[in-house]
Parts: C-alpha cells; structure tokens; sequence
C-alpha cells in the first residue's frame, strides 16, 4: 500500500496541494521558533536572553505543532471524503481497512516531508527575522548570534510527519468509522473542555490585579471553550437552521444544503470559532493590559514584553492556520460541487441565484461561527477585565472583535464565492456529464 500511496502522490500531486501547503507552513513555524532553543544554548548566552527565547520556543512551538495537526486533519478529511469511490474501489479489489489506512497515513507523511524540507531555507531566514525583533524590542542582548542547530532541524523534520501522520489517521477514521461512535466520543471531549475552560476562567477571580499569570487562565479557559463548541458544531449548526427565518429559493436551498452537509462542514466552524475566540480574547486582554500598565506611570518589565510579543504572535500565527484551513476546505469543498451546481443550472438556476445559495450558506457560517467563538472570548475577557480594572467590559473589544469578524466574513465568504465563480464557468452539460 505504501507503493500504492507514492503512485498515488505522483500521479495527482494537485489533490495534494493543499496538505503541502498546511505542512510547508506548519513546519516553517514549528523550525523558526525551535531555532530559538539553538540560539538560547549556545555558549556565553546570558540568563535573560536565554529566558526569553526558551520560552517563545517553547509557547509557540506547541501552539505550531497544534495548529499543523488541525489544519492537515482539516484538508485531509475533505480529500478522503471526496475519495470515497476510490476507496470502494480499493475494498472491492481485497484491500483491508488497515491497508486503506497506511496508504493515507504514507500519502500524509511524503507529502509532509516534503513541505518540511521546502520549509528549512525560509525557517533560517523567519529565526533570523524573529531574533533581530527580540533584540530591537530589547529583550535579547545585541550580542546574541542567531543559531539553526539540530533542535529546529529535528522538530520540523519529525514533528511535521509524525502530526501528518496522526491527521491522516482520524481523517481516515472519521469517514469510514461509525458515526454513533464519533458522535460519542466528541460529546465527551465537548463537554470536557466545557467544564475545563469554565473553571479556568473561573479561576480568575481568586488572583490579585498585580499578578504576573493574571492572563493566563482566562486565556486559556477561552481557548478551551472555544473547543468544546468546535466540538459540538454539527449540533449548533443545525440548532441555528432550526430557527433561520431565511426566504427565498436561495435562502430556503442554502438551508436544505447546509442540513445535508453539516457534518462535512463542521472543519469550517471548528476553524471559525477557534480563529474568532483566540484573536479576540488574547488581543482584548493585552489591548486592556497595556492600557492598564500605561494608565499607572509604570514601564513594561522583560517579562511583560516577552508576554505581549508571545501574544502577538501566537494570534498571528493562529491567523495564518486559520485563513489556510477555510481557504483549503472551502476551496476543496465548493469545487467539488460541480455537479451540484451544473444540475441546478440545467433544472432552471441562474448562475447569479447558484453564487446567491454559496453566498447565503457563507453567511451562515460565519454569523455561528463568529457567535459562538464571541461567547468564549467574553468568558475569558470578561473575569480578566474585572480584576484587572473593575471594569466588565472593556472598550478595546468592539474594535478587535469587528477586526477579527471583518477577516472571517472576508475569508469565508470571498473564498467560496470566488471558488463558485470559477466552478460556474464550466458548461453545466459538462460538468454533470463529468462528475457522473
């Protein structure tokens, strides 16, 4: 199956497109910030300086290597869903499961060792970048040399395959294991991190407005709320269509498809909600520390930068995966929709009245999306604020929250409607005669 698996990349390499590109990014994060662990080793650093790359390393490089699994989870799911024909194919010739499976997982790992060795030159460069804004910020001594050693090269090289690996693993079980199963399983997991981020955010309330950790678990009681309603967006999205007072042949389609296709779009919502909770619960928080800092006269210390720098870029970093994973599962998923559409023409449907239902079902991804990943931000933004300020809503977060719903409307909707557009453009006779 593993010779199966290589032919298979070579003859098609456009189906893997989108995989390449999750990992080439995901490896080219992961090696710039673990080059920071070779340049905090090397001789004569001092305690500070070290300090300070070790913990960006450290921080960001588990934020990296969580975001590669997801967004490679994300655009292998979609390819195996599509595949589902050439996996009946595969049984119905005598292959097993299990062989199905390794021949995914070795699609995953070439694809993604080669996103990881295309990644090394721009790692060299982003850790040369990165190290110099440490150094400009002051955190890092001028005397510091950039180092790319074996702890950068290693991880990108073994971590990118191994969550390739993984993602291809759980993309191969969500479409052919049993759904009563999955459904189980995610419900655990949902309420889990529910309960968890509720307490953590909870926890707030028992610090002091002077403590150094005071973010930390809102932030991170955020971020676990926001994956339990990830979790559960397969319910919540039927929940909202339930009770959409939408009209209109577009509208009253776009609902119908959307009930049709709520599981195979609950990797679009996952990304929606994480993207809106964690942009806009870390932004808010630092926007509000800031302030706070500059309100009392006081200068930001080492650690206070080293914490605003992290949490700059971690958002950026969740910003680039993010736009990534809707882009390749709204792309894969619109295009993939040829037939569909070239049926809806022949039946009597207008180009415009087809982008119409594209462009009504993004909308309603969004507003959930966006809905459910404000109502975990509030959870962390909210005990923050009071016991930073005494305040209970700050006014930081109207400008990042219309920022952050302003690049997820944007994203989501011109990618499928650009994709649509372009599907369109073949005859509709074609496109039904060559998706059947």
């Amino acid at each position: 199956m593993l010779v199966l698996a290589m032919r298979s990349v070579r003859q098609r390499p456009g189906r893997f497109l989108a995989t390449l590109l999750s990992a080439f990014l995901g490896a080219a994060i992961i090696m710039t910030f673990n080059a920071l662990h070779d340049t905090a080793g090397q001789p004569g650093v001092d305690p500070v300086s070290s300090g300070t790359l070790s913990t960006a390393a450290g921080v960001v490089g588990g934020y990296g290597t969580l975001l590669v699994f997801f967004a490679i989870a994300s655009t292998l799911t979609v390819n195996v869903r599509q595949r589902a024909a050439e996996r009946e194919l595969l049984r119905c010739s005598g292959a097993t499961p299990g062989q199905i499976r390794r021949m995914v997982v070795g699609e995953a790992v070439a694809v993604a060792l080669v996103g990881a060795a295309l990644a090394v030159g721009p790692a060299v460069l982003g850790g040369r970048a990165l190290l110099e804004v440490f150094r400009d910020s002051g955190q890092v001594a001028r005397s510091v040399e950039f180092s790319f050693g074996p702890v950068a090269l290693l991880t990108g090289v073994g971590v990118t395959p191994l969550a390739a690996a993984g993602a291809a693993s759980l993309a191969v079980r969500r479409a052919t294991g049993s759904g009563r199963e999955r459904g189980r399983a995610r419900s655990v997991l949902a309420y889990a991190a529910l309960a968890v981020g509720a307490a953590s955010a909870g926890s707030t309330f028992a610090l002091s407005a002077t403590d150094a950790a005071l973010m930390a678990p809102p932030a991170y009681g955020a971020i676990l709320l926001s994956v339990g309603c990830a979790l559960k967006a397969p319910r919540l999205l039927a929940a909202v269509l339930d009770r959409l007072p939408l009209r209109g042949a577009s509208g009253w389609l776009a609902v119908r498809n959307l009930r049709e296709r709520a599981g195979q779009l609950a990797g679009i919502l996952v990304s929606l909600i994480l993207f809106t909770a964690v942009a806009t619960a870390t932004l808010t928080m630092q926007a509000v520390e800031s302030d706070a800092v500059a309100a009392s006269g006081a200068v930001k210390s080492v650690d206070a930068r080293n914490l605003e720098t992290l949490n700059l870029t971690v958002v950026g970093i969740v910003v680039v995966f993010v736009c990534v994973m809707l882009v390749n599962s709204l792309y894969a998923a619109t295009s993939y929709r040829s037939r569909e559409f070239g049926q809806q023409r022949l039946a009597g449907a207008t180009p415009r009245q087809v982008l119409g239902v594209v462009g009504a079902e993004g909308l309603v991804l969004t507003v959930t999306g966006v809905c459910c990943g404000t109502l975990a931000a509030l959870a962390g933004i909210v005990p923050f604020t009071v016991v930073r300020t005494d305040g209970v809503l700050p006014g930081q977060v109207f400008g990042v929250w219309l920022a952050v719903v302003g690049v997820a409307a944007a994203v989501t909707l011109g990618t499928g409607l650009a994709t649509a557009r372009r599907v369109l453009r073949t005859d509709a006779v074609r496109a039904v005669a060559a998706a059947a």
